[in-house]
């Protein structure tokens, strides 16, 4: 669907002088056309924005014919975040699975916590849902039936294991007391 900051070229078959190349998205989903003025275009598919094109366009032209090829648009993407070597956003290219986007991010780090991943996912404009994944079983069991395919905007996050949390209060074995020896 067609978000703000997309943009795209307008090709008019019979009437050459409507064609625009780079028309930009604006924040507020609209549009500004030569000939028609501002148009809301956000959330659109490419099929309905042509289809909306079509109808705007012919009330000045006779049945328009109209083309539209979409430049630049936000790409599907995830995010990997805590204990992954490569923390970021990272391209969605096809069905990707939790644990392919944990080797993607680099894997894990020794302080992570494989047993407690936290897959976000936005349901709507307002709620988000948090699902803890057992990752650490699933390579336990040589299974990943369970490993889910992550979906455009998702965010993976990997915590702290428990030892990793307490590590720096615990004394550190090259230094210490020394007894003398009998």
């Amino acid at each position: 669907k067609i978000a703000p900051g997309d943009s795209f070229d307008i090709t008019f078959d019979l009437s050459p002088e409507f064609n625009q190349t780079g028309v930009a998205v604006q924040p507020d989903g609209f549009v500004t056309l030569h000939g028609v003025g501002d148009i809301k275009v956000q959330g659109q598919t490419v099929p309905q924005l042509t289809e909306t094109l079509r109808r705007v366009y012919g009330k000045i032209l006779n049945d328009p014919a109209i083309s539209v090829a979409l430049k630049d648009f936000q790409r599907p993407y995830f995010i990997a975040d805590g204990q992954v070597s490569r923390p970021g956003k990272y391209e969605l290219r096809g069905d990707t699975t939790l644990t392919e986007a944990i080797a993607m991010a680099g894997g894990f780090l020794e302080t992570a916590k494989h047993s407690q991943v936290v897959l976000y996912r936005r349901v709507d404009d307002n709620w988000t849902s948090a699902q803890i994944i057992d990752v650490k079983k699933m390579e336990n069991s040589h299974s990943l039936r369970e490993d889910p395919f992550l979906h455009p905007g998702d965010m993976l996050f990997v915590p702290k294991n428990r030892l990793s949390k307490i590590k720096p209060f615990l004394p550190n074995t090259g230094m210490g007391a020394y007894a003398p020896v009998p």
